[in-house]
């Protein structure tokens, strides 16, 4: 066997021309001179499943599909006949008859369609081995394996309990970490780099009394994560391929608005087609009180509206955002939505969401601390934001198109009320009154 560990670009590809071939593992790891469970890992580990249909035919994964004899289930079907439901890639998402069929080959090796003689005339959900996206998914872990937090919020908790009190004390984080490091467990360059990055809440570098004498080091910036994974097929470029494939569907763009550090923050949700936006109170800008936001959004809205306004998500490297498969999944496991991520520093990517905290900053301005304001506070303001006339919407109000769209009834579960034009106010007097 070889002596290197890790597969190379070269060996992926092999991999992926021996499945092609339809090669059993054995046969493709005495190419590569490698452990035919090595290959079978890498096959399981890094396929892509992929919704597509055949040649001709829509993809529909129903189990009834060969012999359902429905027709018209989609309000916007565009056929000019009425045509069987079988035959249909909308129809399964609104379906009441609707249940999954796998393919039992995916289970068995070789657990890809590379190779498989149905794959033309099969509507299937497939999987595939792609030696270049293996290799990029591997770059990626080998890369974020080696950045970012490896912190759970309890122990980043914990952590800023003992050193807080300590630096407010005047004490260096050397000192700290000498009397400390059974209950720390991290090396001190470890601690400076949580400090310097803003990682332990409310110890901040200018209380380091030395370190504020020394000019900062010129070093490359870092994206800081707790889950370092969470960004692997969730890029802005998987984004751009999914929107591709998916070109009917909305997204919805979520950001945070911070008014101080440490405070209370704002969670927003932007919907791109009608540019109207929500914004829900948080206590503290950490990833639990996102997910307990889309969990309550969800049971408010039920499961068919919350699909069609949350199905594809779009949201920055922040570490609020760092546990997408909370917010993809519910309670049962069951995906209510896929979640994307901006490229770092790229905050262009979402623009529209960008654009409309302008309005949210006419009434509280940046630095103003969010603390005392309350959910029902910022959904007023929410409220006379969403009634503001938009030229670009044909001078309709983002309220008047989600009424349009969803129907009225979705607001009231928003909370959201329509403002008369002329009592609407964007000013910070709005939420003394």
């Amino acid at each position: 066997m070889a002596d290197q560990k890790h597969l190379c670009n070269d060996s992926r590809l092999v991999i992926e021309h021996g499945l092609n071939d339809r090669l059993s593992f054995k046969q493709i790891a005495r190419q590569i001179d490698k452990d035919c469970t090595t290959i079978s890992k890498e096959v399981k580990n890094r396929r892509l499943f992929i919704e597509t249909g055949a040649y001709g035919r829509s993809f529909n994964n129903c189990i009834h599909r060969k012999k359902c004899k429905v027709s018209g289930c989609c309000s916007d079907c565009t056929s000019p006949r009425l045509r069987f439901c079988g035959s249909c890639a909308k129809c399964i998402k609104v379906c009441p008859h609707y249940e999954k069929e796998f393919c039992g080959r995916l289970n068995t090796p070789p657990y890809v369609c590379n190779g498989c003689d149905d794959r033309s005339k099969c509507t299937l959900e497939k999987a595939f081995y792609h030696a270049s996206e293996a290799q990029k998914e591997y770059r990626e872990n080998l890369s974020e394996s080696r950045s970012g937090v490896n912190l759970t919020e309890e122990q980043l908790a914990r952590l800023t309990s003992i050193i807080g009190p300590l630096v407010d004390n005047g004490q260096s984080i050397h000192h700290i970490c000498a009397n400390h490091a059974s209950e720390i467990m991290r090396c001190e360059r470890t601690i400076y780099s949580y400090v310097n990055n803003g990682i332990l809440e409310g110890v901040k570098s200018i209380d380091l009394v030395r370190a504020v004498k020394f000019r900062p080091r010129k070093q490359k910036k870092s994206v800081l994560k707790v889950d370092k994974s969470c960004r692997i097929n969730r890029t802005f470029q998987d984004f751009q391929t999914f929107m591709k494939e998916h070109p009917d569907l909305p997204y919805t763009e979520i950001d945070s608005v911070e008014g101080k550090k440490g405070c209370a923050v704002l969670l927003t949700c932007h919907f791109v087609q009608a540019k109207f936006q929500l914004a829900f109170r948080r206590d503290a800008n950490d990833s639990k009180s996102v997910t307990d936001a889309f969990n309550k959004l969800y049971d408010t809205l039920g499961p068919e509206l919350y699909h069609e306004l949350f199905y594809i998500i779009l949201a920055d490297n922040g570490t609020e955002f760092s546990d997408p498969k909370a917010i993809e999944f519910d309670k049962n496991g069951i995906r209510r939505s896929y979640v994307f991520y901006c490229d770092p520093e790229a905050p262009g990517q979402k623009g529209h969401c960008e654009h409309n905290h302008t309005f949210i900053r006419r009434v509280i301005p940046k630095g103003t601390d969010l603390t005392p304001y309350s959910q029902d506070q910022i959904t007023l303001m929410m409220s006379h934001i969403n009634s503001y006339k938009r030229k670009d919407l044909g001078n309709k109000s983002p309220c008047e198109l989600i009424a349009f769209m969803y129907g009225e009834d979705s607001l009231k579960k928003f909370n959201i009320s329509f403002i008369a034009p002329d009592e609407i106010c964007l000013k910070p007097s709005l939420l003394s009154r």
